[in-house]
């Protein structure tokens, strides 16, 4: 029982800490080029969902200033 409780503790905050995993613009920014491509936003599910919603200037990638209105 006791394991039983402990794998469900650590399973519980394995998934807590990825839903904060990557939300900082320059982690994000794998490549250094100062704006955010499709791939590298892949890696934030929420930001990959608003995606085309902050791209306000449609060139498919996002500025720093398109993602802090995130």
């Amino acid at each position: 029982m006791k394991k039983a409780q402990s794998t469900l503790v650590l399973m519980a905050l394995a998934s807590s800490s990825a839903a904060f995993a990557v939300t900082d613009f320059d982690t994000l920014d794998k490549d250094g080029s100062g704006t955010l491509s499709p791939l590298e936003a892949s890696a934030d599910a929420e930001l990959m969902s608003q995606f085309t919603k902050l791209d306000t200037d449609k060139n498919t990638e996002l500025s720093k200033s398109e993602f802090d209105k995130a």
